[in-house]
């Protein structure tokens, strides 16, 4: 059994200071072979990085690698240690849409290993009770909701894209607050409203566990403000498929349908797996051997 070393949640300076000290950009790769560690980095509170991550480390593991799970708090960081080298694979990346400005900034030295995911979308929800369909309704019912959206990080693409596309173009700024914090706190105040049967609204994506959870409902979206929908991207550090062509090899053939990543993340963040997301993946593994092409079963 290759070592899977975890390392602690980092803040944004000390994370900062991390990886912005690293190699050099645009040197040319140095060969690579089973034995090596690789270093992933990924957001514990986004699900969807954190199954991906321990899905990937497990496959890695089968190829013989070691592997650091790097836990961040800040997408613009892992952007920047992806740009440095200092983290190899950020496997779930919103590159497209949400994550576009950090793109700008730091993609001619990131590396596209592919897509697993291809209609990934970010949303504003309330629960089903609730009698408003639309982003159009909110700057009517300010008073229902206590003139609040319930937001996570602070950092996150969706926080941005909330605030500076989304509340402008329905007439929301002055007449709403947008929360941050944490995608925990979120949840939190969600389900608490749930169970008092009380209104909400909260800043939400797709994919995530938490529709399966909650019983909530999107807001339509007639202006488009929210964005297009998009995949959900394995990026690495520059050159790292001419590096290690049998993990870009792998990570090519990874391509998940609803149902199998819903039961992925499932396993991932609930249940009998809550605090074990490695053992989840070998569950998931085990009730899912065709769940992609290049899946290795453990040996």
């Amino acid at each position: 059994m290759k070592k899977l070393r975890l390392t602690g949640v980092l803040a944004l300076g000390a994370a900062a200071s991390l990886l912005l000290a690293g190699c050099a950009s645009g040197s040319e790769p140095e060969g690579g072979a089973a034995g090596d560690t690789i270093t992933l980095g990924f957001i514990p509170s986004w699900t969807d990085g954190l199954s991906t991550a321990y899905l990937l480390a497990n496959q890695l593991e089968q190829l013989g690698y070691d592997v650091e799970m790097e836990e961040l708090t800040e997408a613009g960081v892992l952007y920047a240690g992806l740009s440095k080298g200092d983290i190899d694979i950020y496997p779930s990346a919103w590159s497209e849409v949400t994550h576009a400005e950090y793109m700008a900034e730091f993609g001619s030295e990131i590396e596209d290993l592919g897509a697993y995911y291809d209609n990934a979308s970010l949303t504003i929800a309330v629960p089903s009770y609730t009698d408003i369909e639309s982003l159009d309704e909110l700057a009517a019912n300010a008073d229902k909701f206590g003139g609040e959206i319930i937001g996570i990080e602070p950092g996150a693409g969706l926080t941005g894209v909330a605030q500076d596309s989304m509340m402008p173009a329905y007439g929301l700024d002055g007449k709403y607050e947008l929360i941050t914090s944490s995608t925990a706190t979120m949840l939190t105040e969600l389900g608490s409203a749930i169970d008092k049967k009380e209104d909400i609204v909260v800043t939400l994506w797709r994919p995530f566990w938490a529709y399966n959870e909650y019983d909530v409902k999107d807001l339509k979206d007639p202006l488009g403000a929210m964005g297009e929908s998009e995949a959900l991207h394995f990026l690495g550090k520059k050159g790292f498929a001419e590096q290690y062509p049998d993990i870009a090899e792998l990570i090519a053939g990874i391509k998940l349908d609803d149902a199998a990543y819903g039961s992925l993340e499932g396993l991932v963040t609930g249940g009998d797996y809550e605090d074990d997301p490695a053992g989840a993946v070998t569950a998931w593994i085990a009730e899912n051997p065709d769940a992609f092409s290049t899946l290795i079963a453990a040996k």
